[in-house]
C-alpha cells in the first residue's frame, strides 16, 4: 500500500518545493525559508530512495538458487538410485520447472 502513496507524496513535495523556492527567491530572497524548503525536498528524496531500495530486495540471492538446484539434483539421483528411469525423471523435472515459471 505504501508503494502507491509514497512516490506520489514525494513527487508532490518535489513540485511544491521547486515552486516554493522560486516564490521565496522572488519574494525577498529569505535564505532561511529557501534552506527550509530545500531540506524538506532532501528528506522527501531520502524517503523515496529508501523506499525504492527496500522494494528492490524481493528477489532471491543467487546462492539460494544454487542450493535449491543441488537439492533438486540430489532428489533426482535418489529417485534414479531407487530404480526410476533417469530420462523420465529429468523430463518430469523440466516440465515442472516450465509449469512453475508460468
Amino acid at each position: 500500500m505504501a508503494k502507491r502513496w509514497i512516490p506520489k507524496v514525494c513527487a508532490a513535495i518535489f513540485v511544491a518545493g521547486i515552486a516554493g523556492i522560486i516564490i521565496a527567491s522572488v519574494n525577498g530572497n529569505n535564505a532561511g525559508v529557501i534552506l527550509t524548503i530545500g531540506l524538506i525536498i532532501v528528506l522527501a528524496a531520502v524517503a523515496f530512495l529508501t523506499m525504492s531500495a527496500l522494494d528492490l530486495q524481493h528477489g532471491r540471492i543467487d546462492a539460494f538458487g544454487e542450493v535449491a538446484a543441488e537439492q533438486l539434483e540430489a532428489q533426482v539421483m535418489t529417485l534414479v538410485a531407487t530404480g526410476a528411469p533417469e530420462e523420465q525423471v529429468r523430463a518430469l523435472v523440466r516440465d515442472a520447472m516450465r509449469a512453475g515459471r508460468r
